[in-house]
């Protein structure tokens, strides 16, 4: 049996951005509804540039679910190990949208079926039959996601599949958000690649409190102080192959595990919304490299598949094609 190209794993949702562009959130008079969640994302975005790709989330058994599963299909990504959890909700985030750099997102995850995946489901799943598994920190929040995780990151290793980590360091889903650097550095050494916004690098090596603000009133977007580059080795020296930072507007940069950095620059365009933008980009590259192109090369693919979708109202429905991203690189 011929192997898949990508399996994700972690969080799923219906996703209802704000109709109204440009308006504070208390004032949004409709709502359109999309899907999302970071590794739905990143499914659906490698899926519309060629790729085979598997998803292994949950959802509950209502019309949230339905409605996710139904758009997976169409976009030809493979539902199959998606379990149903009948006790428990699929989840929903509302998003406002109010460019430049507002964009405030409010997540109902109480008893979020995609945290319920466990250990069976992983088996279930058939991960060595991938090339690349995609892991997402916000699964690593609670149990039992987090011990599902991390199992499927160790038959990813022993199977030869290559282990990418999108930090996804969403603050509301964490207790105590030195918890999400605890549990990022205690797996980083399993991860092949790494990627991160600035941010959440800073986040990965937190453990003091203190160094975390918020902006913009918004719990799910802090700002952290703190040494990048120190945070950088830090992770580089825990044992991650790679390590890409995301810098938006400014593409972005990798360091190996010499330290040795290389920055690739971006595609500027005008910003509608920059959420998704990020799981644009780790759709890039991951088809870069399954590819087998360079890293700077996959990385220029994960620039042009972000500076997309940026310019789109919402995630996943807005990933590029192939075509679509081609063009942009080529530009």
């Amino acid at each position: 049996m011929s192997k898949r190209d990508l399996i994700a794993i972690g969080r799923s949702s219906i996703d209802l951005y704000s109709q109204d562009i440009g308006v504070p959130f208390k004032e949004i008079s409709g709502f359109n509804a999309f899907v999302g969640g970071s590794p739905l994302n990143i499914s659906v975005g490698c899926s519309r540039l060629g790729l085979k790709s598997t998803l292994l989330t949950a959802v509950g058994k209502d019309k949230v679910g339905e409605f996710i599963l139904n758009f997976l299909n169409k976009e030809n990504v493979s539902t199959e190990f998606i379990p149903i959890k009948e006790n428990a909700r699929s989840s929903a985030v509302l998003l406002g949208i109010e460019p430049p750099d507002k964009f405030p997102l409010v997540f109902y995850r109480d008893n979020a079926a995609d945290t319920l995946i466990n250990i069976d489901d992983v088996n279930n799943a058939n991960i060595a039959n991938h090339e690349v598994l995609l892991v997402n920190g916000t699964a690593l929040n609670k149990e039992p996601s987090r011990g599902a995780t991390i199992h499927a990151i160790e038959i990813a290793k022993k199977n030869s599949v290559s282990v990418v980590m999108d930090l996804d360091f969403r603050a509301d889903q964490w207790e105590d958000y030195r918890s999400f650097g605890h549990v990022v550095r205690s797996i980083i050494s399993k991860v092949d690649i790494a990627i991160g916004t600035e941010e959440e690098v800073l986040a990965s090596m937190l453990k003091d409190s203190s160094q975390v603000t918020i902006k913009h009133q918004q719990i799910s977007s802090p700002e952290i102080k703190g040494d990048l580059n120190k945070s950088i080795e830090g992770l580089i020296k825990l044992g991650t192959g790679i390590l890409i930072v995301k810098r938006g507007k400014d593409g972005a940069s990798y360091f190996d595990k010499n330290l040795k950095r290389k920055d690739i620059k971006g595609f500027p365009v005008k910003i509608l919304n920059v959420l998704g933008a990020g799981d644009a980009f780790a759709s890039g590259f991951i088809y870069g490299l399954i590819q087998k192109w360079s890293i700077e090369k996959s990385i220029e693919m994960g620039n042009a598949c972000g500076s997309h979708v940026v310019t789109k109202e919402g995630c996943a429905n807005f990933m590029p094609t192939l075509d679509e991203a081609l063009k942009i690189m080529n530009k």
